[in-house]
């Protein structure tokens, strides 16, 4: 039998489903997913047609969105409003607004966006106060009946609730983020493909990030094997001309007689080889980037040419009287002090500062060795991928010992030894790739050290050094640290890579 309380109890029960379902989505540990959600809940319960939820972190300086039912133009509009308008006012005053068509309300008819979009019945309410966290809005129901006060009622409701868990969300995820620092920039330059963790690597994307917007020549620095080539390219992936052709020229893998050709191109008969027209890379990377690595090992007469399309953005073909316009921006890399090479007149003062405009110093591995570890096993991934060999992970004796070893050719040469260590792995049909893979040298211990690689020599100077400083200091692993100038946790991971032990006196 049917009462007249029926209605209030199946709002009731509604109700409790909502907050129930709220209480559910703290459980989400990604702004994103969160975002998405709440949102589908409460357009489902308010019966909305659009919806659009946002989070801000102004700590972070970092904004997640979520919108449903809106079209693109409908979404800028909304967007547009964050600013100005509807949603401006409910984030300035802190209160829930509520109008049932936005088109004949006073307030917010003369907005271009409302008059565009044809907006009617509206819902907007701040999440959070003090300053509010993030903003909930809904508009045009599906069954076209404005939103009333008991909707008002539940979006407050909804966002007091809603409030906390935000909270809990972001705290959670910059929980995990504090040993992370690249995690908001590395978001910000699309580089989830560059592997690491570490300060440094963070201060370099910081960089990218400032300068991939400015079409401006940039020129990068570091040791080689430091990742130069992936951060041009990932300077140019964010850049305006990320479109447009990014073209790699190795100055240094040029014979002299070729790089000018190679370069500005040349006309049929301008030298021996030149049969027919030949197409430089200026022309190739037309509109977009040309990235020109080992800059200095270009020859005076190309660091002319070079520079006079820096200068004037035009170049002459070989056996070409006329110049030819270039629409390119270049990004420069190399590995030897430019600074001394000017000293010595080994390369043009004059381009070295047109180059200069901001350079990026890309830190070696040894400045980065929170990454050694994330890297080898990223590299032992691609590597069983790329073999077509069964999945192989490095074992910790591995790992500590990639961590310990130098790498004076950095990232290439630790890539290129753990390879050979998951080959030789899968030949032995081991099960994980250990140390003895990794630096064979080791396993066999040559009788001498003028035997041994420079790698190993290397290791082995620093076991010696280290198990003496060691002894010398009654194995107190504070106090070596302390002298030789390392963290603790640097020489605790020497003594489990080198396998030291403290000698029975």
């Amino acid at each position: 039998m049917m009462t007249s309380e029926t209605p209030d109890v199946a709002l009731l029960q509604r109700e409790c489903d909502l907050y129930r379902r709220l209480l559910d989505l703290g459980r989400c540990d990604e702004p994103e997913a969160f975002l998405r959600e709440a949102l589908a809940l409460f357009v489902e319960v308010t019966g909305a047609r659009e919806g659009y939820l946002e989070l801000h972190d102004d700590v972070r300086g970092r904004r997640w969105s979520d919108a449903r039912g809106l079209t693109p133009e409908q979404l800028q509009g909304v967007r547009a409003a964050i600013s100005r308008g509807i949603i401006a006012s409910a984030l300035a005053t802190g209160k829930t607004i509520v109008t049932e068509c936005a088109l004949e309300d006073d307030r917010f008819s003369a907005l271009e966006s409302v008059r565009r979009a044809r907006i009617e019945a509206v819902l907007c309410a701040p999440i959070g106060d003090d300053p509010p966290r993030g903003v909930l809005y809904v508009q045009n129901r599906v069954d076209h009946r404005p939103f009333t006060e008991a909707d008002r009622s539940r979006a407050e409701t909804f966002v007091s609730h809603l409030a906390p868990i935000v909270d809990r969300v972001l705290a959670r995820q910059e929980a995990r983020e504090g040993g992370d620092p690249t995690t908001a920039i590395r978001q910000k330059v699309g580089a989830a493909s560059v592997v690491g963790r570490s300060p440094a690597l963070a201060a370099v994307l910081q960089h990218v990030a400032l300068v991939a917007p400015l079409d401006v020549s940039v020129l990068l620095t570091g040791e080689t094997g430091t990742g130069k080539t992936q951060l041009a390219r990932l300077i140019h992936d964010n850049g305006a001309r990320a479109s447009q052709p990014f073209v790699t020229v190795n100055c240094a893998a040029l014979p002299d007689t070729l790089v000018e050709s190679e370069l500005f191109g040349a006309l049929p008969g301008a030298h021996s080889t030149a049969t027919r027209k030949i197409a430089g890379k200026i022309e190739t990377a037309e509109r977009g980037t040309l990235f020109l690595d080992e800059v200095a090992e270009l020859s005076p007469a190309a660091q002319a040419k070079l520079l006079h399309l820096l200068h004037a953005r035009e170049y002459s073909p070989l056996g070409s009287t006329r110049p030819q316009r270039a629409n390119v921006r270049v990004i420069a890399a190399t590995n030897t002090d430019l600074q001394q090479a000017v000293a010595q007149r080994r390369f043009r003062e004059d381009l070295f500062y047109r180059l200069h405009v901001l350079p990026i110093r890309v830190p070696s591995l040894a400045e980065r060795r929170d990454d050694v570890a994330l890297l080898a096993a990223h590299f032992c991934a691609e590597a069983c991928k790329r073999h077509d060999l069964a999945r192989l992970t490095l074992s910790p004796n591995a790992v500590r010992a990639a961590e310990a070893a130098e790498w004076p050719g950095n990232v290439r040469q630790l890539e290129h030894a753990v390879e050979a260590a998951v080959i030789r792995a899968a030949g032995e049909r081991a099960r994980q790739v250990e140390r003895s893979h990794l630096f064979p040298e080791s396993a066999g211990a040559p009788g001498a050290d003028d035997e041994a690689t420079f790698q190993e020599a290397t290791r082995r100077f620093q076991a010696r050094f280290l198990q003496g400083a060691l002894e010398a200091n009654g194995w107190n692993v504070l106090e070596t640290a302390r002298r030789l100038d390392l963290a603790r946790s640097h020489v605790y991971n020497l003594i489990r890579a080198f396998g030291l032990e403290r000698r029975r006196r």
